[in-house]
């Protein structure tokens, strides 16, 4: 185990100090594009306006065959293309395949300086991280990279789901985590084939009663659990929980749905699939105007979050003041990057 003195210490002779906390910006979106397909590639300065986070998908639904262009796809993206504060991630290809160590290897030394974060895929434990850190500090040092990558781990499996808080402590460099549903179905042996969502059978049938032939069903949440320990792992150490792909791009209805559920329970953003996801995160991980409004009445009332106050008779207190205050900054956040939601909030 790494020793507390020496847990903010750079790997490698040369590379740049890890960050003491993770930086403070709009997250709502995480927009995948494949790199490897020229004609999108071309529509990245476009859709840089409209998401908080890109993210160049090296692993999962690139062809084998295509590997090697999605990774060039991807650098060239990052070398030329203006992206204002929209942040670049890059999802590279998982840690026991043939093509881990030349993502990571090409990346920082063509591209280093420009890409934000490393989303590593189907992370297990801690020993993963520990691997991912040390080889970046090494790249960082000899390819002269200025401020550290950071670390975003996805939770696919249930050794990872059982590791999470490990996984979360295992680097500065942590940025975050996302729910993997569809990988983390297959290794709890889950009964689905969907990507993210519910599932029609999956629910609480209501107690029978005298004389009534029909009973009410519930659809339940599968992934309420996950989503909850992701949560209290990620906050406990400072990092962001991100509800991962819902994987059918027609069901809006049922994207906002899991995507609200995610937002109530603590999640930061979720990724986005298709332009029409976009909107759908935009909407739900904006706090609503409304409760920014009478969040920043409490603030007012009370502006150092000690004491009593009552606002449209309802008692507010250090506890509701903290709540004011995570809704009040969230929305400063989105307001840089949205002028008609910095009208709605007053701002």
């Amino acid at each position: 185990m790494k020793l507390p003195i020496n847990f903010y210490k750079p790997l490698a002779i040369g590379a740049p100090s890890p960050l003491r906390t993770i930086p403070v910006r709009p997250e709502r979106m995480i927009h995948f594009f494949p790199p490897h397909l020229e004609k999108i590639r071309a529509k990245i300065p476009e859709l840089a306006k409209q998401v908080d986070v890109l993210c160049g998908n090296l692993e999962d639904a690139i062809p084998l065959e295509d590997k090697a262009a999605a990774r060039a796809g991807f650098i060239t993206v990052a070398k030329a293309a203006a992206l204002g504060d929209t942040q670049l991630w890059v999802r590279v290809n998982c840690l026991n395949s043939p093509w881990i160590l030349d993502d990571l290897e090409q990346i920082v030394k063509e591209a280093g300086n420009r890409v934000d974060v490393v989303m590593i895929p189907k992370v297990e434990g801690p020993w993963d991280i520990h691997f991912v850190d040390q080889y970046l500090a090494l790249l960082e040092a000899r390819y002269g990279v200025k401020r550290p990558i950071l670390i975003h781990a996805l939770l696919e499996t249930a050794e990872g789901v059982k590791n999470v808080e490990a996984i979360c402590g295992a680097s500065p460099r942590m940025h975050g985590l996302s729910l993997g549903p569809a990988d983390l179905a297959a290794s709890r042996g889950m009964k689905t084939t969907r990507v993210g969502g519910g599932h029609p059978f999956y629910g609480v049938l209501a107690d029978p009663t005298d004389g009534d032939t029909t009973r009410s069903f519930a659809q339940q949440d599968l992934w309420h659990y996950t989503v909850a320990r992701m949560v209290d792992a990620c906050v406990s150490h400072g990092m962001r929980a991100f509800y991962g792909p819902f994987g059918d791009i027609r069901d809006e209805a049922g994207c906002k749905a899991q995507f609200r559920n995610a937002f109530i329970m603590g999640c930061t953003g979720a990724w986005s699939l298709a332009p029409n996801q976009i909107a759908i995160a935009r909407g739900v991980f904006s706090p609503d105007a409304n409760e920014v409004r009478f969040a920043k009445r409490i603030l007012e009332a009370m502006p150092d979050g000690s004491g009593v106050a009552m606002i449209d008779g309802k008692m507010q207190d250090d506890a509701t003041w903290k709540q004011a205050k995570v809704i009040v900054d969230l929305a400063r956040l989105v307001a840089r990057k949205d002028p008609d939601l910095a009208a709605a909030y007053g701002f």
